[in-house]
């Protein structure tokens, strides 16, 4: 404390802290993804949700926190919550957390999210590599959200705009996260069949392109190419192929192995529900 008193009279304690609270969140966030038993952070994570929530209410302008609030709501929401009414509540807190880093981050963009696409795209197009990591918290939150509310229309009519968000990181840096925004574009364009505006075989390619730049190590990216695009088109050879080979898959890779555990867990409920489906 008195470290911290003696900096404040050069207005250094708040940067300290700042880069403290940020180290804590990354690391929160990383031990999380590298867990490899999905029931340990069922029942811990919400705890350390609670937590993050204190840390931004004692900082509420830092991005990296926000990221992080918005990133582990969003995949408690996907990857735990069974319940409806909860999991769109629980995307909602992650739509909201991003929207905020954003908005410490770029107050360009942050004028212009709830503006008519043309100025939105205007601004979108404006983001720089600096911002990359803002830019994909918010279109992958984005993304929960409307799957999360996939049967509201309203929801939906949001889906541009966060393709365009996905366009922007891919344009950025086309091997960011390796490859995972290509797995969010390949949800998104597999959300309704081609009759209703979807666009299943551009999901079918940027599935591909998921799998190849992880180099098969993100085995979510098969598992929703499966869930969303094989069943879409009735594809049951396709389907359970995949999910074959996510079973067969070691799910150990850093940053990946939650998401791993989680994909294979999903894929064994896939191929046993398949039987009825098709």
């Amino acid at each position: 404390m008195l470290f911290c008193a003696a900096l404040s009279l050069l207005g250094g304690c708040a940067g300290l802290v700042n880069k403290t609270t940020q180290r804590f969140s990354d690391n929160l966030r990383t031990a999380i993804l590298n867990a490899d038993d999905p029931a340990t952070v069922r029942d811990g994570l919400p705890s350390y949700l609670l937590l993050l929530d204190a840390m931004i209410e004692g900082d509420p302008q830092n991005a990296g926190t926000l990221q992080s609030a918005a990133k582990l709501y969003g995949a408690y929401a996907g990857g735990f919550v069974t319940e409806p009414v909860r999991g769109k509540r629980l995307a909602l807190r992650a739509f909201n957390y991003a929207r905020r880093a954003v908005c410490a981050r770029n107050a360009g963009l942050c004028a212009v999210l709830d503006q008519p696409f043309d100025p939105f795209a205007a601004e979108v197009a404006k983001v720089t590599i600096a911002d990359i990591d803002v830019l994909y918290s918010l279109a992958s939150a984005w993304a929960g959200r409307i799957q999360q509310d996939s049967d509201d229309w309203s929801a939906i009519a949001d889906l541009p705009k966060v393709q365009l968000l996905t366009e922007r990181v891919i344009a950025l840096d086309p091997a960011y996260e390796g490859g995972e925004p290509h797995m969010v574009f390949g949800v998104l364009h597999s959300l309704r069949p081609a009759s209703l505006g979807g666009k299943p075989e551009l999901g079918k390619a940027e599935f591909e392109i998921a799998i190849a730049q992880s180099q098969g190590r993100n085995l979510m990216a098969k598992t929703l190419y499966a869930q969303y695009y094989a069943r879409l088109v009735f594809d049951q050879e396709l389907h359970d192929r995949l999910l074959n080979e996510v079973l067969a898959a070691p799910p150990e890779a850093p940053r990946l192995t939650l998401m791993n555990v989680l994909a294979q867990q999903r894929a064994k409920a896939l191929l046993d529900s398949g039987k009825d489906y098709f």
